[in-house]
């Protein structure tokens, strides 16, 4: 018998749950199937959201013929087959599992498909198709991403699962505490595939008591559904997404939130990740306002790498919380990019005459080094004198800010230098 998850599959769009934004009244996959005027498109989401779904749903509505094909493993023959089914009907949708991974040969094959309407491409993947999918496809394509789904949305989908006597649970006698049930409902991270196999491990699975009704506890629902608690792929934009909201949650100086998100990087046993971007953000966020910070994240990163998971969680959490709670400024970084910026633009300059490198012969004949003071000559240690080319003599990269004590200890240097440099010696 085939997974409850595939049984319980939508037949028509009415029977969609979830995924409003596209499938629910006066939304654009529901217009589009009721006209039947389908256009081909690119389902984008995690696993086990509801990609697959969406296109049964739309070949049950519509009635047009509906085939299920993997971009890795089905070759160019298994298209043709398609293709010849599409000549002989009129339309087929095609759902392309990993759509992301077609390769020349068989995209160059399925174009012409498209473009006449014969053959109605779903494509469906779990990475962001502006980054992986092949322009000539992606441009052919109604681009839609598939949510995950919230827990009420996984429970009313358990519940028609264990009611439905023709494809589901519905013939057994179950009694599942509600307990079990939001745990198959929220555990999972809205992968209802997930939800559904593991309701089905567990309602299988139990003996029936005396009455003959099969009882389904909370541990049985721990032990099906095992811990599944979010989706995350190393490799996909889930991936990405965390670590950006990881850094953000760090620069806006939310404790929680980028402890939140640490534990999804542990879980997912990225301590790479974690190390690189902890060290980014030191630098990054963290920088002038708190230069210590960032000599003792690297010591908090070596130590995770160390002593490796579990431990390791234990220095990654005191560097979050220290760097959370540090005084940020991004001036340095800002300041960098900016110097970037003019060179790049072709605002180099000359190097002035009295800087350039005069240890060789002849060097003073050329004008090499000319008038140059030497800074430690001075009781202070410094002297006004020009540095910058001359087209950017007047250029001010750096701005300081007052976030913490040792940027305002530089800008007060900054400022009276820069005052100093007004009036020049030379």
């Amino acid at each position: 018998m085939k997974p409850l998850a595939f049984r319980m599959r939508p037949r028509t769009i009415d029977e969609v749950v979830g995924q409003e934004h596209l499938t629910g009244e006066g939304k654009i996959i529901r217009r589009m199937t009721e006209a039947k005027k389908l256009s081909s498109m690119i389902l984008y989401g995690p696993p086990g959201t509801g990609k697959t779904s969406i296109a049964s749903a739309i070949a049950g509505t519509t009635q047009y013929a509906f085939r299920m094909l993997n971009a890795v493993t089905s070759n160019k023959k298994d298209m043709e087959i398609v293709a010849a089914e599409a000549k002989m009907s009129g339309t087929v949708i095609l759902l392309l599992d990993e759509v992301h991974r077609l390769d020349k040969a068989k995209q160059d094959y399925l174009l012409p498909f498209l473009e006449n309407g014969m053959i109605i491409l779903i494509g469906a993947t779990t990475s962001n198709p502006y980054h992986a999918i092949n322009p000539a496809i992606r441009s052919r394509c109604q681009i839609f991403e598939v949510k995950l789904l919230e827990p009420e949305s996984v429970k009313k989908l358990l519940q028609q699962a264990l009611e439905d006597d023709e494809r589901g649970l519905g013939a057994l006698q179950t009694s599942v505490d509600k307990e079990a049930l939001d745990h198959f409902a929220s555990a999972s991270g809205g992968d209802v595939r997930s939800s559904l196999n593991a309701l089905e491990l567990a309602v299988t699975s139990t003996k029936p008591d005396k009455q003959n009704v099969i009882h389904v506890t909370l541990e049985a629902a721990e032990e099906c559904l095992q811990r599944k608690s979010f989706a995350h792929d190393k490799d996909g934009d889930a991936h990405y997404d965390v670590l950006s909201a990881f850094q953000k949650s760090i620069r806006g100086s939310d404790v929680n939130a980028a402890l939140h998100y640490l534990a999804r990087l542990i879980e997912a046993g990225d301590l790479v990740s974690i190390a690189r971007r902890l060290i980014v953000i030191a630098y990054e966020d963290i920088g002038l306002a708190s230069p210590q910070a960032g000599e003792r994240t690297l010591s908090a990163v070596e130590a995770a790498e160390r002593l490796g998971f579990p431990e390791a969680r234990i220095p990654l959490a005191n560097a979050v919380v220290e760097l959370c709670l540090s005084p940020k400024s991004n001036s340095a970084y800002k300041a960098i990019d900016a110097a970037l910026s003019d060179i790049r633009a072709g605002r180099a300059g000359e190097v002035p005459a009295h800087l350039k490198d005069a240890h060789y012969k002849s060097a003073a004949k050329l004008g090499r080094g000319v008038d140059y003071q030497y800074p430690h000559d001075f009781d202070s240690g410094w002297v006004a004198q020009q540095y910058l080319p001359d087209t950017l003599k007047q250029k001010r990269y750096f701005e300081p800010k007052a976030t913490g004590k040792f940027e305002q200890a530089l800008a007060s240097v900054y400022e009276k230098i820069e005052k100093s440099q007004k009036k020049p010696t030379r």
